[in-house]
């Protein structure tokens, strides 16, 4: 099928790598295909390698648009339509035949085909574009695609393609013995391109959230007519998501060239028109959909904001989005690429070069970030739960599988193993995310199928919110004020349709439907106005979250919450998209988070204790409870101490010396002397007599430290850590365990006169400070013998002088000890 050499369009730099790629591909079976951005990979790739096997071809791209476009790329370089030897298939819309040997389709639907027919009938390579962006479909359909061949296709040719050098690790997965499988370098790129550094001339913030600096996109217009004026040909402009290419357009207005944007939630109409040369030059305002697999024709110029818009997962709070990063050196270089495929180009950066040495090599894999609710049922339909088995590029991080596991098991969709029921499979089936396709399945018989499917298209992300209103939103989609977002949104809702059984439709009114199909999606969202707010509310996950000002939500008892995020710093997420419900509604959705319990626990200082109605954290109501369980008082009690701390207790200056002393008996002698620190005493001290806060200032702090003393070494703790020592001259000075490390003697140097050596205290020298007359500290000293020979000399030279009345033998181990000064002589008369 590969047109000869001469055709116009198929003389690339691949065509030099199409002889070794054929010879990897018929010894091994599985390669890996290196090639730079606008090499012709993506199409004359296939089109070989259907002259090398006698079944179909399927080709897999990450993104729709890239999907139709290389299938009639490919089809006009045979001059023929799409549809007959070349075709393809994305959600909701296929154009393929009989005669059909590539079908080039997205990696999601190519994980619907292994899904349904692991075997593949009548294929006989698949080719896996882009493998480098590490989409979580794209990292599926590689590991099913492996597998199959392992076990049950070893005819099956898998090609990995990628337009970056990660190519080895792709290699060890794909030889899967340990041996690589062969990788295959096409080299060169089409012509070269210019790197224009332009950052803005004033700082501008670093995105946040999904926040982009409004300075930086006017800097991004700005750069784009001078791109405009500098340059010839037409201009292709990155920026991270719709919002912004709709704010970027705005300030291009007046410029001489046709403004047009390209990104995944346009109409497949004018995703195409983007992609079709025109009489006027171009400015084509896209996201990363245009970073690869395609051409956008007379492009010869990038201008580049140097964002990307990527899924994060908020583990902690359920919550996930999408959040604007720092694009990496391997992006970018992609984007900069596009600028030389017809032509010496030029590329604008919005950044210095010093930043741009700083940017991250590669992309993070999705699977490290994002919400892998749908990748976990993916594996467990597959037979591989948790991924066990397959040959994953990253293994998923445990806590991110552990959270998609748990929410699978509360969908019905996993059972305790993590495989796969019934429920899971039908789930899968309906080709969205589990939550939402649980909301169609289990909506429709409620609020009735079309509704049902209107909603879940709604929020499947394929449709942009104009709003945080979903009520309004769907009755604009309805009326037809975006003709191109209405048209892709009934493609979607004609697909989910097919996709449930037929339901009458009850008369609820469209924001109640709505609000249900929400809460059945996500009821750990479903909302509740905290009391003396308009605009704040308390979420059934335990999660705060705040209104945008000014929204038409404002002062709703309650909301079904579809799309919340939250930025990083801040404590309560903000609602991006949500709909009006009142709480039978709220209760009906939720209901297997409602439920009536008896609650004791410590709130507000003291032990609470009464009877709660709950939507999740959403108290309904309570009343009090007389007769708590004293075994659920004693936790809370314990839990009150844990937060609040051990202050809650009667600290008497007696509890605090004991447990001074006790925490030098430990350090220096260890078990079984008890540890007394905070976490131990926590642990240990027995509370459960105690009903509240005062039974907790009653508490005998003393006893209790005593009780934690083993009865072998009670009768020896005076004598271990005693509380006094005696010194020579008889007084009884009390001991400083301020440190338990280092118990310390404060004392005047002439009371230890006579002393040898200080007393063991904790199985340690006691530390001496040694004081003058005057009780100011002269020396330090844990070796009492050391300091008689070599400090107290200088001591008694600098001292004597100024303290006469007081005795200053030269050798103090021997001399008497005295607390007091010499008598003065009296004076004779």
């Amino acid at each position: 099928m590969l047109p000869p050499p001469g055709t116009p369009g198929t003389d690339l730099p691949v065509r030099s790598a199409l002889g070794a790629l054929a010879d990897a591909l018929s010894t091994r079976g599985s390669a890996v295909l290196t090639a730079p951005p606008g090499t012709g990979k993506t199409t004359l790739v296939p089109l070989a390698l259907a002259d090398a096997v006698a079944g179909r071809i399927l080709v897999a791209e990450p993104r729709r648009v890239a999907t139709r476009a290389a299938a009639r790329r490919m089809a006009a370089l045979l001059g023929e339509a799409v549809g007959g030897r070349v075709g393809y298939s994305v959600r909701g819309d296929n154009r393929r035949s009989a005669a059909t040997r590539i079908e080039v389709v997205t990696t999601g639907l190519l994980v619907r085909r292994l899904q349904a027919d692991p075997e593949l009938s009548g294929v006989d390579a698949v080719v896996l574009d882009e493998c480098h962006e590490r989409h979580l479909d794209t990292d599926l359909a590689l590991a099913f695609s492996l597998d199959v061949r392992a076990a049950l296709r070893p005819d099956l040719r898998v090609l990995a393609m990628s337009a970056t050098a990660q190519a080895h690790r792709l290699a060890m997965l794909l030889g899967g013995d340990g041996t690589p499988s062969p990788v295959v370098e096409a080299t060169g790129a089409l012509h070269d391109v210019d790197v224009v550094w332009a950052p803005p001339s004033t700082p501008v913030d670093p995105p946040h959230g999904i926040r982009v600096d409004p300075r930086l996109l006017t800097h991004v217009a700005a750069t784009v007519r001078r791109a405009l004026a500098e340059q010839a040909g037409d201009v292709l402009v990155f920026l991270p998501g719709a919002g912004e290419i709709g704010t970027v357009a705005g300030r291009l207005s007046g410029v001489d060239a046709d403004v047009l944007p390209l990104h995944g939630r346009l109409p497949g109409s004018a995703q195409d028109a983007a992609l079709r040369a025109g009489p006027r030059r171009r400015v084509v305002l896209a996201t990363s959909v245009a970073e690869s697999s395609l051409t956008v024709p007379g492009v010869r110029v990038v201008v580049d904001a140097g964002l990307s818009r990527v899924p994060r997962a908020d583990l902690s709070r359920g919550l996930g989005s999408l959040v604007t990063v720092r694009a990496s050196r391997a992006a970018v270089t992609q984007r900069a690429g596009r600028a030389g495929r017809e032509g010496p180009g030029a590329v604008y950066r919005c950044w210095t070069a010093a930043e741009h040495d700083r940017l991250a090599a590669h992309d993070e894999p999705e699977v490290s970030t994002a919400d892998l609710t749908a990748f976990a049922l993916e594996l467990a339909c597959w037979g591989s739960p948790g991924g066990r088995g397959l040959g994953l590029l990253d293994p998923p991080p445990d806590s991110s599988l552990a959270v998609a596991e748990q929410t699978l098991r509360g969908l019905g969709a996993i059972d305790d193993q993590g495989r796969a029921t019934a429920r899971g499979r039908a789930l899968t089936a309906v080709g969205t995310h589990p939550r939402l396709a649980r909301a169609l399945l289990d909506g429709a018989p409620l609020v009735g199928r079309r509704r049902a499917a209107e909603v879940v298209a709604l929020l499947s992300g394929d449709t942009a919110f104009r709003s945080d209103d979903l009520g309004a939103a769907l009755r604009s989609l309805r009326d037809g004020a975006d003709r191109g977002a209405t048209a892709r949104w009934r493609e979607e809702v004609a697909r989910l349709e097919r996709a449930v059984g037929d339901a009458a439709a009850p008369g609820l009114p469209d924001d109640t439907a709505a609000g249900l199909v929400v809460g059945l999606a996500h009821p750990e969202r479903l909302a509740r106005r905290r009391t003396g707010s308009a605009g704040t509310y308390l979420m059934a996950n335990g999660t705060g979250a705040d209104l945008a000002p000014g929204t038409a939500l404002t002062g709703v008892p309650w909301l079904a919450v579809a799309v919340a995020d939250r930025s990083p710093g801040r404590r309560d997420a903000r609602v991006r998209a949500a709909v009006a419900i009142d709480e039978a509604t709220a209760l009906e959705a939720g209901a297997a988070l409602h439920l009536e319990r008896d609650e004791v626990a410590w709130r507000n200082g003291d032990v609470s204790a009464a009877r709660v109605e709950r939507l999740g954290a959403i108290a309904l109501a309570e009343r009090p409870l007389p007769h708590p369980d004293p075994a659920d008082v004693a936790a809370a009690v314990a839990e009150g101490l844990r937060l609040e701390g051990l202050g809650l207790l009667n600290w008497t200056p007696a509890a605090i010396q004991l447990r001074a002393r006790l925490a030098a008996a430990h350090a220096g002698l260890g078990e079984p002397w008890p540890a007394v620190d905070d976490d131990a005493l926590l642990a240990a001290i027995d509370v459960s007599g105690a009903r509240g806060r005062a039974d907790l200032r009653r508490l005998d702090v003393v006893g209790a430290l005593r009780a934690l003393v083993p009865w072998q070494l009670a009768a020896r703790l005076d004598e271990v850590v005693p509380e006094r020592v005696e010194v020579p001259t008889g007084s009884r000075i009390r001991i400083d365990y301020t440190d338990p490390d280092v118990p310390t003697l404060a004392v005047r140097v002439q009371e230890v006169f006579g002393w040898s050596q200080a007393p063991s205290i904790a199985g340690r020298p006691l530390r001496l400070q040694l004081l003058s007359p005057a009780q100011r500290v002269v020396a330090t000293t844990g070796d009492l013998a050391g300091f008689w020979v070599s400090g107290y000399p200088a001591v008694r030279s600098e001292l004597r002088g100024r303290y006469p009345r007081h005795p200053w033998p030269e050798d103090p181990a021997v001399a008497l000890p005295t607390s007091r000064p010499t008598k003065r002589a009296r004076p004779r008369t």
